[in-house]
């Protein structure tokens, strides 16, 4: 893998002398607290998504503190969940307690990005993140909601509101991460908002057994009607035409969210759309995954190997220097 990272970077290389991208955007980072805490930011992504870690290393010095800080802030409302969803099972809380829970994650972000005291190192990190890109505050706000979603809600009757879930865990980081990279026309944000959408629709294909253990559902319950499948056969995991129907239904509609998405990567600055080809074609990969598993979904989980995340490179390289032609 090392191997194949040099030789990649030698490749991606010269696509970084035909653009600004190597002047620095954000002044250098002061003080020991700060530097040490865009380390162990950088230490998280590196260690719970190490394919990722990888592309991002071919951005500039300012972009990978910025992007490991908001990978760093999703990990760490992830875990403020989990956290509390532990608590809930436990009951030593209840929903007017994820209430306060939830109001009080965002008060502790919101009040460290303006300026105000910070006592956690993912928060400082982010914060300084946010201000030097001119990051909405919003959207880091509406991430705590979305994923605090699913300590109460489970089920979703239409695909509009399982849309506006999606939209708050996964567009709003893809709607960050344009701030951060850098984009040429306000466009890029309405592809970046569809890729978001289209890779939670994946997380959701490929987690259906994982996440009916838990007992949720995300695929609406009005298009389970319209297939003739019942929530009794989702938990027994019982597979037939009419689920098969469903899910390639589902996939067919992820597909066209990721290729209305790919018009938005050229609009983003030419250094910073390698993670972003990477992460497109992985993810969507997995859609191919569940077919070859014959819609497996209850008993086994789609994914790629870290050779199979690394055999797109070559194509995505090829596209980019075309795209520079």
């Amino acid at each position: 893998m090392t191997d194949l990272f040099r030789i990649s970077y030698k490749l991606v290389k010269p696509l970084y002398r035909r653009t600004s991208l190597h002047r620095s955007v954000i002044e250098e980072v002061r003080g020991q607290e700060l530097q040490e805490a865009y380390a162990q930011c950088r230490e998280i992504t590196r260690t719970h998504a190490k394919t990722f870690y990888m592309a991002t290393r071919f951005l500039p010095n300012d972009k990978q503190r910025g992007i490991f800080a908001l990978y760093a802030l999703c990990r760490y409302v992830d875990d403020l969940v989990d956290e509390a969803e532990d608590l809930v099972s436990r009951r030593q809380l209840d929903r007017e307690g994820i209430r306060r829970s939830m109001e009080e994650w965002k008060r502790r972000l919101e009040a460290a990005c303006l300026g105000g005291a910070c006592d956690h190192p993912i928060l400082r990190a982010f914060s300084h993140t946010l201000n030097t890109f001119h990051i909405p505050l919003e959207l880091p706000l509406q991430l705590i909601e979305g994923v605090g979603m699913d300590l109460y809600k489970r089920r979703y009757e239409t695909f509009g509101e399982l849309y506006g879930y999606a939209y708050k865990v996964a567009s709003v980081v893809g709607l960050m991460t344009c701030e951060i990279f850098g984009y040429r026309t306000p466009e890029a944000l309405d592809h970046a908002e569809e890729l978001g959408i289209a890779m939670q629709l994946t997380n959701i294909l490929r987690d259906v057994g994982e996440d009916l253990r838990r007992d949720r559902i995300y695929l609406p319950a009005e298009e389970l009607r319209r297939f003739g499948v019942t929530e009794k056969q989702l938990l027994w995991g019982r597979m037939d035409g009419n689920f098969r129907e469903l899910m390639r239904f589902q996939i067919d509609r992820a597909r066209r969210y990721y290729a209305r998405s790919d018009l938005g990567v050229p609009m983003l600055e030419p250094g910073t759309r390698l993670p972003v080809y990477l992460a497109r074609y992985n993810y969507s990969r997995i859609l191919d995954k569940i077919e070859e598993n014959g819609y497996r979904v209850f008993d086994r989980r789609a994914y790629l190997n870290a050779t199979e995340k690394l055999a797109v490179l070559p194509g995505v390289l090829y596209r980019m220097r075309y795209q520079q032609s």
